[in-house]
Formats: structure tokens, sequence, C-alpha cells
């Protein structure tokens, strides 16, 4: 292929992939015109024009319009900002595909009305704040006048969820599902009577106390990683680096009531852990056979979704954790081995 030879435009549409109607479109449309006409008044296309008909093409493939393509190949734009313009156009479109799919997936699993599919379109649809609002909403009413520590509801409130820029599918379903029950007047009972009746008196109002809290999410939580880091290396609970773990942890829980480790302090936490696996199983039979609202139809569910949301990483089953190891390690009395 020449630099000066002329071509037909039956040539110049097989050489560029486009067919010769496009080609003819293109020249009277002032896109690409032809580089001159032969004798007979057919239009000639030089290599360059064939060129710029193969941008043409690759960029209408791109769904780029032609006003664009045009003020590129007058000099009015540069071929990186255009396509940089067309990376963000394109990545738009893939957001609002990731959120109609979703949607189609929530809708398609719970064989939903036309009228739950608008909902559900105008839930992904939402912006930030939007989103910021229908939870502050929720937690206004589950959490107004209950008789619970001071400031426990605005911990609660402070585990919400964030919609990432780029979500996947997986958690614009959840926030799907979130803003639908949050929205729901019997959710929100259901919650506020769970909140009400665990926390409200007894151990649950201990555990909801600031000091119980900090120590659940703050330090305690790195606490409770130490010891686990030694089960999860062979440590025997009777270690030095098993009892350094367990020794922290303790004295860190104890310092929630104001006490002081102690061996019968030890020993009846060592108690405590070893009981916990049949505690576990009764709640969960208790909870089966409830007719009032329980923690994973209800915080729980709330707090698995954020989960999804945020991203977060699915927190340890409780039905997996060492407890036994735990109790053996916290038990006084026992030597410490190397």
């Amino acid at each position: 292929m020449s630099d000066e030879e002329l071509y037909p435009i039956g040539d110049a549409a097989h050489r560029s992939g486009l067919s010769v109607s496009a080609v003819r479109f293109y020249a009277d449309a002032g896109i690409v015109a032809p580089a001159g006409v032969n004798a007979a008044g057919h239009r000639m296309y030089d290599i360059g024009a064939i060129a710029r008909l193969e941008l043409v093409r690759t960029l209408r493939e791109l769904d780029t319009d032609l006003e664009h393509i045009r003020r590129l190949l007058e000099g009015g734009t540069t071929l990186h900002d255009l396509l940089t313009t067309h990376l963000e156009v394109v990545e738009g479109q893939e957001r609002v595909l990731r959120a109609r799919r979703a949607v189609l997936r929530t809708l398609i699993r719970q064989g939903a009305t036309p009228a739950q599919a608008d909902l559900m379109h105008k839930l992904v649809s939402m912006t930030d704040e939007e989103r910021e609002r229908v939870i502050d909403d929720f937690w206004n009413e589950v959490g107004a006048g209950l008789s619970v520590p001071e400031g426990f509801v605005e911990r609660l409130r402070r585990m919400r969820p964030v919609l990432p820029e780029e979500p996947t599918a997986a958690q614009l379903e959840a926030w799907i599902e979130l803003a639908d029950l949050v929205g729901d007047a019997k959710f929100r009972a259901a919650v506020r009577s769970y909140l009400e009746r665990t926390y409200s008196s007894g151990e649950g109002r201990v555990v909801a106390g600031a000091a119980f809290q900090e120590f659940m999410y703050g330090s305690g939580t790195a606490l409770v990683e130490e010891v686990l880091a030694a089960y999860r290396a062979g440590e025997s609970p009777r270690s030095a680096r098993a009892q350094q773990a367990v020794t922290r942890f303790m004295e860190g829980a104890a310092a929630v009531s104001g006490a002081r480790l102690t061996p019968q302090l030890r020993d009846r936490m060592a108690e405590m852990y070893r009981q916990v696996p049949e505690l576990l199983r009764r709640i969960a039979e208790e909870d089966a056979a409830s007719t009032e609202p329980v923690y994973g139809d209800t915080h729980g569910r709330y707090m698995e979704l954020v989960g999804v949301i945020n991203g977060d990483a699915p927190q340890e089953d409780p039905e997996a954790l060492p407890y036994a190891w735990i109790a053996e390690a916290m038990a006084s009395g026992a030597p410490v081995g190397p």
C-alpha cells in the first residue's frame, strides 16, 4: 500500500472494515473526506483517509458520537482526551448495568411486583446523602427512648453501610435488602424490641455500657487476636506465649468492671469459657423456638448486611472458636510450658 496511491471507495471500505455505504456516509457528513475523485467522478481515498476511517470505525464501536469524532479529526481534541472521556462514560454505564443486574437478581429471587421493581431501582440509584438519611431515619425511630445505657444507640448508629464507589453485585443486592428492611415498620419494631429486651437490664445492660463496649470494639479486639494467634500457631495453652496473651486479655476484661485479676477470677473466667459451647447451643434452640424477635432476624441481620456492603471480612463463627483451649489457658494453678 503506497502513501501516494489512491483507492476506490470499495477498497477503502474493505481496508477500513466499513461498508461502502458507511464510507459514503462519513464523507457526506464531513467526517472523512475522500482524497479526490477519478476521471469517472468516483471518490478515491489515500492511505491517510483509510487510517482515519479505521479510527472512526473503532470509536463508533465504542459508541463515541459523531461530534466527538469530528472534533478529534479536526484537531479540536486529542485522542488521549477523547479516550479518557469515553472511559468515564463506559465506567458509568458499567455501574448502571451492575445496579440493574442487582435489581433483576433480587426481583427474580423474590418474585417481586412492578411496584417493588420501581422501588428497587430507586434504592440503587440513591445518592450517598439519601442513603445516609435512610439509615438515620431508621436509628432515630429504633433508638428513641430506649432504656439502654447512654451512648449505646449512638455506637450502634455508627456501624452503618457505606456503599463503595464501585460496588459489586453482591453489595448492591445487600443494600437493596437492607434499605427495604430499615424502611419496614415491622422490622424497626422488631429491632427495637430485641435491643430493649436484651440490653435494658442485667448482664445485657453491663455489656451495653461504655466501658465494656470500648473494650469489645477497642483494645479487646487486639487482645483476642493475640490469643487466637497463639492457638493458630499450634501453641500449647500452657506455653509462655499463650499465657502472656490470655493473661493480657483477662486483665483487660477484669479492668472493665474495676476488678483485679486473681487466681479465683481466672478460674471463674475459665469455667465460663468451658460453658460457652453449651450456652450457644441453648441460645440457638431458644431462638428457634422463640416468638419474640431474635438477634439473627433483627440487629444481627442488619449487621450482616452492613458487613457485606462495606466489604468487611466475614466474622469468625462463634461456634468455631477454641473455647476449651482458651479455658485451659485461663485456668490458674497449672505450670507454664516453654
